[in-house]
């Protein structure tokens, strides 16, 4: 209390105690008694303190996870890989279920690799729209292309690892490389993966793409999920057969294939909605060698169009809170709190230095935001908008942890997949 007191009575002059209470000399005994009575917000303020406190220390761990990932992660378009004694046969296995809309071009970007024995073995699963005739059209355009339809979704898989599955089993290259079919390649980015594989000996090598901009609110909160992933995913420490951090991207995973054939397979996975990172983990676990790159400028994709389809895509956060209403709302408004912290530090509080600190911490978690967009060459306006971002990937947490818990499971690309059975299928570690 005294300590409270103290900034108002050296501004009042000497002070003296009257009956219980510590009174200024040149203050009215009501005025000491409204100090003493504003008294208890000292503990808010400790609280308060603590929270922005939290969110400092957050936003430095944040700070330097980005450093580390600029400095260690290469850049694929930078590379200066030698070109192996031989070119070893790859297999782009390509997975698509109602892709109709971007199918044919990123196709066409795949087709213009002068990679010298490539094969694409395209996959139409139980699609509706028009993407099995464009994979006949492009089958018949080009020998290099091998078409495969499935129509039928066996009970126990996810209808993507399905169909890697089944494109594995038709895939006759010494590489495989699994890559989404909205995926637009830049030529010669195979070729570049390819060297650096045989470069550093690796087993998988799995490429960032570059994400076009489609929105500033959804560009916002596509700047923010990077920034999270790249850091929480430690990608510094992926290649580095000591560590556990372990990374895989729908975009760009590419395998030897006597590494993959030591895991488990996709039998193994076969439940698992976090494929990629799962498919990442399951060959280092293996003794894989594996390493990260950046695809900028090489890979890119329009990763969402509308918050609708970031919203129905953030469902799979539900696995993760393995399906509990309680563990999503925490996450949400723990990330939120330790995410906007230093933005709310900045209002004055009475607590001497928070406010100056947390501008500061401020100013580099917008830095921190902004180095991950010009690493990744996206957007730089959409990174400075950090709070929009922050609130719009709590809300998606929010969305996508509670609405499929108190469904009771995820509804994906129209399969209902029960909450019981994607638990016991769970492959992923959350390290």
């Amino acid at each position: 209390m005294v300590a409270a007191l103290a900034p108002r009575v050296g501004q009042l002059g000497e002070a003296r105690v009257v009956g219980s209470s510590f009174r200024p000399l040149n203050c009215s005994e009501a005025e000491a008694r409204s100090l003493i009575r504003r008294a208890p917000m000292t503990l808010a303020q400790w609280l308060w303190t603590a929270l922005v406190g939290a969110g400092c220390v957050y936003w430095l761990v944040i700070a330097v996870g980005v450093v580390r990932v600029i400095r260690t992660v290469p850049i694929l378009g930078r590379s200066k890989a030698p070109d192996p004694p031989r070119w070893p046969k790859v297999s782009v296995i390509i997975p698509a279920c109602n892709e109709g809309a971007d199918l044919e071009e990123a196709m066409r970007s795949k087709l213009a690799e002068d990679y010298p024995d490539v094969e694409f073995v395209l996959v139409d699963d139980r699609s509706t729209d028009d993407t099995g005739a464009i994979v006949d059209r492009m089958a018949a355009e080009d020998a290099r292309v091998s078409p495969l339809h499935i129509t039928h979704l066996p009970s126990g898989w996810l209808g993507k690892l399905h169909a890697m599955h089944q494109g594995l089993r038709a895939a006759r290259g010494e590489w495989l490389l699994f890559s989404d079919a909205d995926i637009r390649f830049t030529p010669g980015a195979l070729k570049r993966a390819v060297a650096l594989c045989h470069e550093r000996n690796l087993d998988h090598l799995t490429v960032f793409p570059s994400v076009w901009p489609v929105g500033m609110p959804l560009d916002a909160a596509m700047a923010g999920f990077t920034r999270l992933l790249v850091v929480g995913a430690r990608l510094w420490e992926v290649h580095d057969p000591d560590k556990r951090a372990a990374m895989g991207v729908g975009a760009f995973n590419l395998v030897r294939r006597g590494a993959f054939e030591r895991t488990p397979g996709f039998e193994w996975l076969k439940l698992e909605v976090a494929d990629d990172l799962a498919l990442g983990q399951m060959l280092k676990r293996s003794g894989a060698r594996t390493a990260v790159a950046n695809g900028r400028d090489q890979l890119g994709l329009y990763f969402q169009r509308t918050m609708k389809d970031l919203a129905r895509g953030a469902e799979r956060i539900a696995a993760f809170t393995r399906f509990s209403v309680v563990r999503a709302i925490l996450l949400g408004v723990v990330l939120l709190a330790l995410e906007l912290a230093p933005f709310l530090g900045c209002i004055p509080s009475g607590v001497p230095g928070l406010a100056l600190a947390s501008a500061c911490v401020a100013v580099l978690a917008v830095a921190s935001s902004v180095a991950i967009n010009r690493w990744m060459r996206h957007p730089i306006l959409p990174a400075l908008l950090v709070p929009v971002g922050s609130l719009l990937i709590a809300a998606m947490i929010l969305r996508g942890g509670v609405v499929p818990s108190l469904r009771g499971g995820l509804r994906w690309r129209g399969t209902l997949y029960p909450a019981d059975a994607l638990l016991e299928g769970q492959r992923v570690e959350l390290v």
